[in-house]
């Protein structure tokens, strides 16, 4: 167990490094799914330690708000980028509608 929860940690690192590190929202966008991956590899093998369908469970929810968080985050970098605006996480201020 002590291995997995290791690579757990190193991946959700490696994620929270990559959010902070780069500018490009694509890539940040990637890093905060590497960091939804280490979560549910971490539920997942404490689900299968303690003997429990829980966190087997959880990984299916960790799953879905991840897909939608990818989904929105496009369609906010899609809508940026379609009007013409940079997409540098920098150069965007505040977001209006």
């Amino acid at each position: 167990m002590s291995a997995y929860v290791a690579l757990s940690a190193v991946l959700f690192a490696v994620g929270g490094i990559g959010l902070l590190v780069r500018r490009d929202p694509l890539v940040m966008i990637m890093s905060i799914e590497i960091m939804w991956n280490a979560a549910a590899l971490l539920l997942v093998v404490a689900a299968r330690f303690y003997g429990v369908m829980a966190g087997q469970v959880l990984v299916f929810i960790v799953i879905t708000v991840a897909a939608a968080d990818v989904a929105m985050g496009l369609a906010i970098v899609m809508h940026i980028a379609r009007r013409g605006e940079s997409v540098d996480v920098d150069a965007l201020k505040e977001l209006k509608g």
